[in-house]
């Protein structure tokens, strides 16, 4: 019985044979599943998102469900003396009774439970050698000089800290961010790696990579995660970077 391959192989020598360019490329559509043409794009055939602000008016952002999978899978980490971006809310829900001590850094002063003002693009302010943990989640994409965002971390990391980051893939523009201090860069699992690896070593970053095209077509349209099966979320397909998670250490 002969295979399916050369039976297409079969089916195409009599194509090229038999039919004309036009025909040969209208079978090629017919034959795809679903048929070109034909594909039902339902309520997702418009050219302005369900939700203009990642979903929130729905509920949880689909992002959300990767970040906070990465950050339980590094749980243990957050512990002793942390610094988490803008709030204290994963600090609280990750380190627990794990936590001593707990910093907020935000470049703007009037946020409330900011405990450090400073950009990590230079950060003169931040002491040296004073974090066992930083959660750094959503935040290298709104600095443009990214190495100097990278040392910074270093510096004020203690030997042996652990920094959790995120960082988007495929996504979509945060207004908010970019009228305020700029959104400059997408990253990909080699360039989210290189980045930390020049500033820590190669042997000291670990990265995970969550997402695919069901997962990113949801994020850009602004459904809520409860709109999406969580199996379907699991999937990974290494072409559809959404969320890159980065855990590096500090000799």
């Amino acid at each position: 019985m002969p295979d399916k391959q050369s039976v297409k192989d079969r089916l195409r020598a009599w194509a090229r044979q038999t039919l004309s360019l036009s025909a040969r490329r209208t079978l090629t559509g017919l034959l795809q599943w679903p048929p070109v043409g034909f594909v039902w794009w339902g309520n997702l055939r418009r050219v302005r998102p369900i939700d203009a602000d990642f979903g929130l008016s729905r509920g949880k952002p689909v992002d959300r469900y990767y970040i906070e999978k990465f950050l339980a899978e590094h749980a243990a980490d957050v512990q002793g003396h942390v610094l988490e971006i803008g709030d204290s809310s994963y600090t609280r829900y990750y380190g627990g009774t794990r936590v001593t001590q707990s910093d907020v850094l935000h470049v703007e002063e009037q946020n409330p439970g900011v405990t450090i003002i400073g950009d990590l693009s230079h950060g003169d302010n931040i002491p040296s050698e004073a974090f066992d943990c930083i959660i750094l989640t959503q935040t290298l994409q709104t600095i443009y000089d990214l190495p100097a965002a990278v040392k910074t971390i270093h510096r004020i990391l203690k030997p042996g800290g652990v920094v959790l980051v995120t960082v988007p893939g495929i996504g979509k523009i945060s207004r908010y961010d970019m009228d305020r201090w700029g959104y400059f860069w997408s990253f990909t699992s080699q360039s989210a790696r290189r980045l930390f690896a020049d500033g820590f070593g190669e042997d000291q970053v670990q990265v995970r990579v969550y997402g695919n095209v069901l997962a990113a077509i949801a994020f850009l349209h602004g459904l809520a995660l409860s709109e999406v099966r969580p199996r379907e979320l699991d999937v990974f397909d290494p072409d559809y970077e959404m969320i890159i998670g980065v855990r590096a250490v500090r000799r």
